[in-house]
C-alpha cells in the first residue's frame, strides 16, 4: 500500500487533467503537462504520483528534521 491516500484525477475532453485530493481540487494540467502526467501514472503508483504532482508529499517529518542537531546551523536559521 502507498503512503499517498485520497487523489483522484479526471480527463477532460480538452486533453486536461484535473487531480483531485479529498474531494477538491489540486491541480489542473494542459497540454505537455497533462500528458507527461498521464504517462507517470501510467507508468507507476497513481496515488504518489499525483502527490509529487501536486506537492502533497512532504509532510510528517520536515519539524523534526530542521530540530536536528546535524541541521542547526544550515543555511543560517535558527
Amino acid at each position: 500500500m502507498s503512503g499517498a491516500q485520497g487523489f483522484a484525477y479526471e480527463e477532460r475532453r480538452d486533453g486536461s487533467v484535473v487531480v483531485w485530493h479529498h474531494g477538491r481540487q489540486a491541480a489542473l494540467l494542459r497540454a505537455g503537462r497533462a500528458k507527461r502526467f498521464l504517462h507517470e501514472v501510467a507508468a507507476g503508483d497513481a496515488q504518489l504520483v499525483m502527490a509529487r504532482w501536486t506537492g502533497n508529499y512532504r509532510r510528517g517529518n520536515e519539524r523534526a528534521a530542521r530540530e536536528h542537531p546535524r541541521n542547526a546551523n544550515a543555511g543560517g536559521r535558527r
